[in-house]
């Protein structure tokens, strides 16, 4: 892995990690608010940040941790 892909990949995990942190404290913000349009709006919207968060994080992590088993063959190698 080139030096350039894995600092493209930290500053992925990077951003992830804040916007984590930012979509739960959105989220705990949510259970404050009076108006129950205005909870569910923002309750839907942490939720959508933090799956994004989530899946930059398993990005990174599969990056990071190819794990191919050794006895197994690519789909393109013939037996």
């Amino acid at each position: 892995m080139t030096i350039l892909m894995r600092i493209k990949n930290i500053i992925v995990l990077l951003l992830s990690l804040f916007f984590l942190v930012f979509g739960i404290d959105i989220l705990v913000g949510s259970f404050k608010l009076a108006n129950p349009l205005e909870f569910v709006m923002t309750l839907f919207a942490a939720s959508f940040i933090i799956l994004f968060c989530v899946v930059g994080i398993l990005y990174v992590f599969f990056r990071f941790f190819p794990n191919k088993p050794s006895d197994e063959m690519d789909h393109v190698d013939t037996k």
